[in-house]
C-alpha cells in the first residue's frame, strides 16, 4: 500500500536545491525524494534497534565470555563471499 504526501511552504531555494540534486542523479524530483524518505525511514529503524540493544546491554544482557569475536565472524563471512565469486 502506498500513501500520498504533500509538503507545503517549501522555500524556493530548498526546492531548487532538491531539483538540482535529482537532476544530478538522473532522477525525477519525485524519485529522488522517495529515495531520501526511504533512507530516513531506514535510519530511524536502525536507530531504534541500536537503542534497544543499548538498553539490553545496560540491563546486563549481552554476550558471555565464550562468544565469538565479531571481527572473526565478519572475516569469515567475507571469506565465504569471496570464495563464491
Amino acid at each position: 500500500m502506498t500513501a500520498v504526501l504533500t509538503v507545503r511552504d517549501v522555500p524556493d531555494d530548498v526546492k531548487e536545491a532538491l531539483v538540482q540534486e535529482a537532476r544530478d542523479r538522473g532522477q525525477s524530483l519525485q524519485a529522488y525524494l522517495l529515495t531520501v524518505l526511504k533512507r530516513q525511514a531506514d535510519f530511524g529503524r536502525n536507530r531504534r534497534v541500536v537503542v534497544e540493544i543499548e538498553r539490553d546491554l545496560a540491563a546486563g544482557g549481552g554476550a558471555e565470555g565464550d562468544a565469538p569475536d565479531a571481527a572473526e565472524i565478519l572475516a569469515g563471512a567475507r571469506a565465504e563471499r569471496t570464495e563464491r565469486t
